[in-house]
């Protein structure tokens, strides 16, 4: 079974999540640690185009 390089790094991101959840007491740093998680899996997914197309052409 072969996985595309986003779908591993959404399930790292996932899986560090849960472990920053499950582990981190501080209630401010668990969120912060959160926040900061999902806006790296959000820039990976929205990049994700200029990483499979770099010379700018579009699959049409």
């Amino acid at each position: 079974m072969k996985m595309s390089r986003l779908a591993m790094a959404m399930i790292a991101y996932a899986a560090l999540g849960v472990l920053a959840a499950t582990t981190l007491s501080d209630s401010r740093i668990r969120a912060m640690t959160l926040l900061m998680l999902a806006l790296f899996a959000f820039k990976t997914w929205v990049r994700r185009k200029d990483v499979l197309h770099p010379d700018g052409e579009s699959e049409q």
